[in-house]
């Protein structure tokens, strides 16, 4: 396979960001953002107007943050850290001038869950922590700098989740209700629960409280009550009267910007095949309309906002576009860049993606993404070629348009890739969703073959050479991809994957009981013997015997979602079938490669593997697998020549 386009090296496509999510203090003075340290993402803090002169807040080792804001007083920046993939996030505090970290909640096989920033409370916020139940989050006030914690509520009646106004006080709780196979949200006011509505079952994905207004007498909603798609609702608390605000034909209200003086929502966004975004007052649709005649071919998202609303910082970014983030001054009606996310990438040519509907066999519209290598036409390539199907995990969650690392990487790679949004995706509408239930390895994977189907007939995938690859369900669908359908693709390449669905229902993490009932109605109850059936019906592990084509398995070993069991199974039921199988496991990972040495040796290898079955080409694998901690303990031979 010949291309014009050099190759990028993986490191610039796939290592470190050099900067990610700059936080506005709340006076607007400094941001705060995440950057490499020592080859870890850690906290970097600067003057917002001179982010040349940042220095390193944090110097932490292992796996990087998962989130990070400032305190409401401005003193301190607040991160969640766990240690090797096990998901026990703990809370640590950064001092913004000093850089001291704290631990706020060293308590082992805990998981922090951050309840309430308020600036009605600016020394403490509120904090869920699970260490009296595993399965429930009781509520407690910490003061954020002496660390006391103060419980406010204790969780006995099993309560999922809560909201708060801005003032501290509960406001409402909710709860699953198996035999009303609805939700029931209760108002917490006079401190015993008080039944108040019922999210039905079916709206369960499409229907989330978001926030009180400033003083607390209405509640904004996203909410597909009576109706297919998602709208942004405001309920008045005193009524209890509901007012639609916002809705989209074609899809799901996704995401909301409120402002930060008032709480009232000022902006909220849909995408159906684009994002699209619809403003709710004059002057946050004049800043959208200046953000998207800056980065016309870009999505946004609001990354952070000052108190008094003045400054937004925004992360923007298209399929050729990797995130670049802004300063808004919505006084001046101007943006200035901070930096990118990639600064690497620029002197390299970038691969597109065209959005496309494919029907599928029964006649859903399936929103789908078809990236083709830089020097590629963009609506179609000159002859067919070897292609990547990239499926989403989830199931519950979506493609979308804007930049894609993983579609960069395979383009370039001289592959085409096609992303699907197969039915049970959200942002498409609760009867979209809906329509994949109990359909895991039936009309799910369906859709993928229809749309590979349409992808070969559009000459843009050639037949004999299709690989399936993914993580976490997309693991599961490249598993039964392998299992259910082997005479489609020439190899797949599962990711934290689930080969037995019972296994799956039966490890779930304990604080996820709230949601178990979804899984169980929508997967099948592995309490029942029809369940069981059910479940081993659609299982991988159950057909191991019908793989026939080459696969890449990968795992980490701390994986409590989709445990290690799962590929641990499948590879020794090939191995005692003499069926070929590469086997990585990253021990010190969890639900995905999170240190960047793991990923780009997870990476190398996965490229070796493609270029070996698809005929793409490949950068060589040089020291990115022995810097890891990859552990192959099957298939090591995948490497070959690919390793000088």
């Amino acid at each position: 396979m010949t291309s014009q386009t050099p190759i990028i090296p993986r490191r610039l496509l796939l290592g470190n960001p050099s900067a990610l999510d700059p936080k506005l203090s709340p006076d607007g003075r400094r941001l705060a953002w995440l950057g490499p340290i020592d080859g870890v993402m850690n906290v970097w803090a600067a003057p917002t107007e001179a982010v040349g002169a940042a220095e390193p807040l944090t110097r932490m080792a292992g796996r990087p943050p998962t989130w990070h804001d400032w305190s409401p007083d401005g003193r301190f920046i607040l991160f969640l850290k766990d240690e090797n993939g096990d998901e026990n996030f703990r809370l640590f505090a950064a001092d913004a001038e000093t850089g001291e970290s704290r631990d706020l909640t060293p308590l082992p096989k805990v998981a922090v869950q951050v309840l309430l920033l308020s600036p009605d409370l600016p020394g403490r916020i509120l904090i869920g922590l699970n260490d009296r139940d595993p399965r429930r989050h009781d509520v407690w006030s910490l003061d954020l700098a002496s660390g006391a914690r103060e419980l406010i509520h204790e969780n006995t009646d099993g309560f999922g989740w809560f909201r708060f106004d801005w003032q501290g006080r509960m406001r409402l709780a909710g709860r699953n209700m198996s035999a009303k196979r609805a939700q029931q949200v209760y108002r917490m006011e006079t401190g015993r629960p008080e039944p108040w509505r019922l999210i039905p079952f079916d709206d369960q994905f499409g229907t989330a409280v978001l926030n009180f207004d400033r003083i607390g007498g209405r509640l904004f909603a996203r909410s597909s009550v009576g109706r297919d798609r998602s709208a942004l609702v405001a309920i008045d608390m005193a009524t209890g009267n509901e007012t639609v605000l916002a809705e989209h034909a074609h899809g799901d209200v996704v995401d909301a910007i409120r402002d930060e003086r008032t709480f009232e929502i000022q902006a909220v966004s849909a995408s159906h095949a684009r994002q699209e975004w619809i403003p709710l007052d004059r002057r946050a649709g004049r800043t959208i309309v200046m953000i998207r005649a800056a980065a016309p071919d870009c999505e946004f998202t609001r990354v952070s906002a000052s108190a008094d609303e003045r400054f937004w910082t925004i992360a923007a970014h298209g399929p050729r576009e990797p995130p670049h983030y802004y300063l808004v001054d919505r006084d001046a009606g101007a943006m200035r860049e901070l930096f990118s996310a990639r600064p690497g990438l620029k002197p390299y040519r970038l691969a597109g993606t065209r959005p496309v509907v494919v029907k599928s066999r029964d006649g859903l519209d399936l929103v789908c993404y078809v990236t083709l290598p830089a020097d590629e036409p963009s609506s179609r390539p000159r002859a067919p070629l070897p292609t990547v199907l990239l499926v989403h995990g989830g199931p519950w969650s979506r493609d979308s348009y804007g930049y894609d690392q993983e579609r960069q990487w395979l383009a370039n790679r001289g592959y085409a890739v096609l992303n699907v949004n197969y039915r049970a995706s959200v942002g498409f509408g609760k009867a979209f969703v809906n329509a994949g239930d109990r359909e895991h390895a039936g009309k799910i994977h369906d859709d993928l073959i229809d749309a590979v189907e349409w992808a070969i007939a559009e000459g843009v995938a050639r037949r004999d050479k299709v690989a399936i690859m993914g993580g976490s369900y997309g693991g599961y669908a490249a598993f039964v991809a392998a299992t259910f359908t082997p005479e489609v693709f020439c190899c797949a390449l599962p990711i934290v994957g689930i080969t037995d669905l019972a296994t799956l229902l039966e490890s779930l993490p304990p604080y996820w009981a709230d949601v178990v009932a979804q899984f169980y109605r929508r997967f099948g109850d592995p309490r029942t013997p029809e369940g069981r059936k059910i479940l081993r019906s659609r299982s991988p592990l159950a057909r191991v015997d019908r793989i026939r084509k080459p696969m890449l398995i990968a795992h980490g070993a701390n994986d409590v979602r989709c445990t290690l069991q799962q590929s641990d199974a499948i590879v020794e039921a090939m191995q005692k079938l003499g069926l070929p199988v590469t086997y990585v496991v990253f021990p010190n990972e969890g639900h995905g490669f999170k240190r960047p040495e793991n990923d780009l040796a997870y990476h190398a290898i996965a490229e070796a593997f493609l270029a070996r079955h698809l005929g793409g080409r490949a950068e060589p694998v040089g020291s990115d697998v022995e810097e890891s901690n990859a552990e192959i303990r099957a298939g090591a031979d995948v490497l070959g020549a690919a390793a000088g």
